[in-house]
């Protein structure tokens, strides 16, 4: 049976004062661990916390730093920083795209095409990507945007630094143009800095290749702002540091002056100096302007120029290859002599050599009559040269060609440079799969033509080495150490006097192919080689027609012209090379170094002969190129493409050719 239990005073009271300790235990437990947590929180947390807080009303902004000056031989300014206003949209802070976008294209005055690209920039941006809606815009305009901003979420004007060339199109495709780095350059690295609106890095070019030396390191702002993130006032700075200064072995007046020159040709010229091996001026026109690429092109700007047979996207100075045509007779002239040939042994041109059953032809059809070595030089016979290379044979060509900087590669900061070919027995079968080298084969390369192939700047390196008698190494940047210029070359010093007067003959003889380059300026002589390189074979139905020459052809087909010398004769300071694409004969060049070689010892006169030019040619480079564009905008739907292509231009394919060179 169960007991009932008795419940008195005494028995109550206790158990209250049990619950009430308990209680009073869990309250005072509680109370410790909040007082703990406080403390914590107070105490080890507070900087944490204190950080926090201080976000909520400081914003932390990078400086981008301005980048190194770009400088000429002489300190001139070839790339320099100005201060510039732009306008971006962060695009994962952006809200109603339409709604924005229809706000700036009235405070901004923004095109159609402008609209357009802007959209498609930010269809493929990332959300942390700035994408730039316009840059060098006027402080009136910076300061509307600025005035609206609150209304304008996502939007972010700012002041800067902006890299500005002041030659434009004249230096295009020397130190190339810089641009927001992509998404790809941010994966990288992750560096917050890629992603600072107005941060740009270097895309083609010098900017490229240089981009280390050229950027600085970057500062930073604490701004206080207001909750919609208006700037109340400017807390702490701390200043970038500006990249290092480059300079070039450049002359920025020749530089400018050498682009102007080449008018509206598709061509590109070398300076190099003899003495030092520096690179005076590389011009390659046509060409963009860089500080249009700079601020960001249209689809219509690329479609222009993607679009233009002349190429301006390509530097043809590094990446044209092309055959040297009647350019390489002095390098395989000093091939013969240090092969034991006759300077005047004599060979009786008549127009033509038999080989075979086939026959290969000089320039002039009616043939030279008797020449030695001074006189086929000057004259450009190819008959002579047929004839004295079958003798010698293409490997000691070859060497010799190899020795003066054909198909080398050179220490420069230049992206994209293309080689070229110096054909020997050994090449071909490694190139044909064990294909036999013929003496046709020979006859073709002993003139500049078949698989030979250069670019411009080898022709000034081959022009440059025959005038000092070095192994001389073309240089492009002052500021930095560089081995021993290379010592003489394994050629007998009389062998080069004998060719460097040969060469003195082509401009200044009575036989020469390039009368039209004398100088003129006292006594001071110019010595030269003018070459013609065929783009297509000449078959011998057309011969039979007549058809040898190409003047009245289509552009494309029309042989190029090249040029290759340097002056004075007597103790040599400049070397030179001019190409211009399809531009009938070599002869055409001779002027063009005549004038950038009196540009250096007479600048008046050579600025003379080129307004004069300029006047029949129709102005600047400038206003040739915003003429030539407006025309093409004239003529073509003003609709841009969907996407432009991802490519800037490609390198022309390498030029073919046979005999018949001049």
């Amino acid at each position: 049976m169960k007991r009932n239990r008795i419940i008195t005073e005494q028995t109550q009271a206790f158990t209250f004062t049990r619950r009430a300790f308990v209680l009073g235990a869990a309250q005072a437990g509680v109370g410790v661990v909040l007082a703990g947590r406080m403390a914590w929180l107070s105490i080890a947390q507070n900087e944490r916390y204190t950080s926090l807080s201080e976000s909520n009303r400081v914003q932390l902004t990078l400086v981008p730093p301005r980048r190194g000056w770009i400088i000429d031989r002489a300190g001139k300014p070839i790339a320099i920083n100005r201060t510039t206003f732009r306008v971006d949209i962060i695009p994962n802070q952006l809200r109603n795209v339409d709604a924005v976008l229809g706000q700036l294209s009235r405070l901004l005055a923004l095109t159609a095409d402008d609209l357009d690209r802007i959209r498609s920039d930010l269809a493929e941006a990332h959300g942390f990507r700035p994408v730039p809606v316009v840059e060098n815009i006027d402080y009136e305009h910076f300061a509307a945007v600025s005035v609206h901003q609150p209304s304008l979420p996502g939007v972010a004007p700012s002041s800067g630094y902006g890299r500005y060339y002041p030659a434009g199109p004249a230096v295009a495709h020397l130190v190339g143009y810089v641009g927001p780095a992509s998404a790809a350059d941010y994966e990288k690295s992750r560096d917050p800095l890629l992603i600072t609106p107005g941060f740009k890095i270097g895309k083609e070019g010098l900017e490229k290749t240089m981009e280390k030396w050229l950027r600085g390191k970057p500062g930073a702002k604490r701004s206080e702002v207001t909750a919609h993130g208006k700037v109340v006032r400017e807390l702490t700075t701390r200043p970038e540091v500006v990249g290092n200064a480059l300079q070039l072995t450049i002359d920025a007046g020749l530089q400018r002056y050498a682009a102007a020159r080449l008018g509206p040709e598709s061509a590109s010229a070398v300076v190099i100096d003899t003495k030092t091996g520096g690179i005076l001026a590389m011009a390659s026109m046509p060409a963009y302007d860089p500080n249009s690429f700079s601020d960001g092109i249209s689809h219509a700007e690329w479609d222009f120029l993607s679009g233009d047979d002349h190429l301006p996207l390509t530097n043809k100075v590094m990446q044209g290859l092309y055959p040297p045509g009647s350019t390489v007779k002095p390098m395989v002239a000093l091939a013969l002599l240090e092969a034991g040939v006759d300077p005047s042994q004599t060979v009786v041109c008549t127009g033509r050599y038999r080989l075979g059953n086939s026959y290969f032809h000089c320039w002039r059809h009616g043939g030279h009559g008797s020449v030695d070595m001074h006189r086929a030089i000057a004259s450009s016979c190819d008959i002579y040269f047929y004839t004295m290379a079958r003798l010698v044979g293409i490997d000691r060509i070859a060497a010799t060609a190899r020795m003066l900087g054909m198909g080398q590669e050179f220490d420069l900061p230049m992206p994209s440079q293309r080689y070229g070919t110096v054909p020997d027995t050994a090449w071909k079968a490694r190139r044909y799969k064990g294909a036999r080298w013929t003496t046709a084969d020979t006859l073709n390369a002993t003139i500049g033509q078949g698989y030979m192939l250069s670019n411009p700047l080898q022709l000034a390196v081959m022009a440059a080495r025959i005038a000092s008698g070095t192994a001389l190494a073309p240089r492009l940047i002052v500021n930095k150490r560089y081995p021993p210029q290379g010592g003489p070359l394994d050629i007998a010093p009389e062998h080069l006097d004998i060719v460097r007067q040969a060469m003195s003959g082509v401009i200044n003889g009575p036989f020469g192919t390039g009368r039209s380059g004398q100088l003129n300026i006292g006594d001071l002589l110019l010595a030269g080689k003018t070459g013609t390189a065929q783009v297509r074979r000449i078959t011998m139905a057309m011969r039979r027609a007549g058809l040898t020459g190409t003047e009245g052809m289509p552009w494309k087909y029309r042989d190029h012209g090249l040029f290759v010398g340097f002056a004075p004769v007597q103790d040599p300071r400049y070397a030179v090379s001019v190409v211009i694409e399809h531009g009938l004969h070599g002869a055409a060049g001779a002027p063009i170094a005549r004038d950038l070689i009196t540009y250096l010892y007479d600048r008046k006169r050579a600025e003379d002969r080129l307004a004069t030019l300029e006047q029949g040619w129709g102005g600047t480079i400038e206003q040739r190129m915003a003429r030539k564009a407006a025309i093409w905008a004239h003529r073509n739907d003003p609709k841009p493409a969907a996407t432009p292509p991802t490519a800037e231009g490609s390198p022309p394919p390498p030029p073919t050719g046979e005999a018949d060179p001049e």
